[in-house]
């Protein structure tokens, strides 16, 4: 899971964990619509070239734990994830057609919060160690 990505000329490893519900909080992701909500949200994240460290499909929400390439942006990913997975759910599901009238099958909003593999101490004894270097060159420009 430490795996780092690299692409050109960068190295990142970005994860975030996203939640977002059915509209109203039906619980209407049960049987066969748990099923293929689950491999439309594989495929959508295969095509957007990123890993799926943990997911979870409940009956009315969806919980991911996700690693993004720096190109992506976190809002056009859970669009790309909620919109496909709309359009694909209503076609082959008409029940949900007939309960979420106007396309709107996920509520508007969504949860996302960053994660990773060092906490802001670690990163501020980084800082720390680069403000005082050993040698008493006064290069180090610190920005605060």
């Amino acid at each position: 899971m430490s795996e780092q990505r690299s692409n050109g000329h960068t190295v990142s490893r970005l994860t975030v964990h996203m939640v977002w519900c059915t509209k109203y909080r039906y619980a209407v992701l049960k049987g066969d619509i748990k099923m293929r909500c689950r491999t439309l949200l594989i495929q959508i994240c295969e095509s957007e070239d990123v890993r799926i460290l943990k997911g979870v499909v409940s009956k009315d929400h969806i919980h991911m734990h996700l690693e993004y390439r720096p190109s992506q942006s976190v809002s056009n990913l859970v669009k790309r994830l909620k919109g496909r997975s709309t359009r694909k759910l209503q076609q082959e599901f008409p029940d949900l057609k007939k309960r979420y009238w106007g396309r709107h099958f996920w509520s508007i909003g969504y949860g996302c919060w960053s994660t990773g593999n060092i906490t802001d101490e670690m990163v501020n004894e980084y800082f720390e160690h680069h403000r005082r270097p050993k040698d008493d060159t006064k290069d180090n420009f610190i920005i605060e």
